[in-house]
């Protein structure tokens, strides 16, 4: 007997770094874009304090209120984020996420397989993914080469405010499956407090 989907399985990847910074994804087939937002925002630990808007066939999905605040004649149209859910896509579906609309963060989103799970997920999980995302606010993709060539060498003349500035640590390689898997696990609870810098590193101990 056929059983319908209840869950998707997605990748999610920062566009224009290299090395790749990606997070894959399993989550309710329920969920609407609005939903995808927070899961890629909890996945990613992005503050969530910028605009933001999907970009599928052409078309652009969003918080609708927000996004024509502003609006000028010619933009183009933003349809509802609520009613796109996860289930409406095909397998093999790629569309644009797009992250603060100053630095330009875009994600490319894949769809990658729909699974049928014992149960219906209450939340979605992390289940892979590779390094750290660029801080908020570093200045896009140019912006984040800048820091990456400023933190790794102690002579440059910003290093010593570019380090305070991140929080006095950053390693572009860091990833926890553990922490990103908690947190999109909390992705829609209200209030959520997200992590403003990267832990420094206990020190070994000398044997």
């Amino acid at each position: 007997m056929f059983e319908a989907a209840n869950a998707v399985q997605i990748r999610v990847s920062i566009d224009e770094i290299e090395p790749e910074i990606w997070r894959q994804l399993v989550l309710p087939a329920h969920w609407n874009l609005e939903h995808l937002h927070l899961g890629i925002q909890a996945a990613f630990n992005w503050w969530n304090y910028h605009l933001y808007e999907f970009r599928i066939g052409g078309l652009r999905y969003g918080d609708v209120e927000v996004l024509t605040e502003d609006a000028i004649d010619g933009d183009p149209r933003v349809f509802d984020q609520t009613e796109v859910r996860l289930l409406d896509f095909e397998q093999g579906s790629v569309f644009t996420y797009h992250y603060d609309f100053g630095d330009g963060w875009r994600h490319t989103v894949a769809i990658e397989e729909f699974l049928t799970l014992a149960s219906t997920p209450k939340h979605g999980s992390c289940v892979a993914g590779a390094r750290a995302r660029p801080p908020e606010d570093v200045g896009g993709v140019s912006g984040y080469e800048r820091f990456l060539e400023i933190i790794a060498d102690r002579e440059d003349p910003e290093y010593d405010e570019t380090i305070r500035w991140c929080g006095g640590y950053f390693d572009p390689e860091r990833f926890d499956l553990s922490i990103a898997d908690k947190d999109l696990r909390n992705a829609l609870r209200s209030n959520v407090k997200r992590r403003l810098y990267q832990p420094k590193p206990k020190p070994v101990p000398k044997k």
